[in-house]
């Protein structure tokens, strides 16, 4: 069936998954690309927005979930994380399989739209994200060229200043960049962004 939707979740979700179990907890309270959230923070919001994008999938407008889009906490997070996102993600990568999902109206965080363009705000939101919890903790990720290419032509349709709430402003590009790079950009990330270095504090002398 996914064949015959315009977006497969399920690369990407099984990509995240896998970065899931390359976090440690002491590395929950490290920055990540997004200003002033930690690691914690942003494991909150995709927790938030799996089930969100799930319900708009099913065009369940009438819950919470769809009509409010509660700021990310880290304090919020749930100690079950590590059990409950995967399974989140699943339901995630399941509902946009269904070709009903992606005709007419729905809506997440209070913003309707056309299906199909929250199908491709769910998509981004899952790669940029993936992406930000790869590099707060020090792991490698890959996104499908065939998705990147899916996601930048739709990213590309948006205002440069970006859209509040969805997306900065552009980011500049280097000569050599990749498609990812150019993704992260139409997003308003920086593809160079890395963790502030920690400054090493000498032992006082005995």
């Amino acid at each position: 069936m996914a064949d015959r939707v315009p977006l497969d979740f399920d690369p990407p979700v099984r990509v995240l998954r896998a970065l899931l179990l390359g976090v440690d907890n002491g590395e929950l309270s490290n920055p990540t690309p997004c200003p002033e959230w930690t690691v914690a923070t942003l494991l909150d919001h995709l927790m938030g927005l799996s089930v969100a994008f799930t319900q708009a999938a099913h065009k369940r407008v009438d819950v919470p979930e769809t009509q409010t889009a509660p700021a990310p906490s880290a304090q919020h997070l749930s100690r079950h994380w590590r059990s409950r996102l995967p399974v989140l993600l699943e339901d995630l990568a399941n509902a946009w399989k269904d070709p009903a999902a992606w005709t007419g109206t729905s809506q997440a965080g209070g913003v309707t739209m056309p299906a199909a363009a929250l199908g491709h705000v769910a998509m981004n939101e899952l790669i940029m994200h993936s992406w930000d919890l790869a590099r707060a903790t020090g792991q490698e990720y890959f996104a499908d060229p065939r998705t990147l290419e899916i996601l930048i032509e739709f990213l590309a349709e948006g205002p440069e200043e970006g859209t509040p709430g969805l997306f900065g402003p552009r980011a500049s590009l280097g000569d050599e960049a990749t498609l990812l790079d150019e993704a992260l950009a139409l997003a308003g990330r920086d593809a160079s962004w890395r963790p502030p270095r920690r400054r090493h504090i000498e032992a006082p002398a005995a």
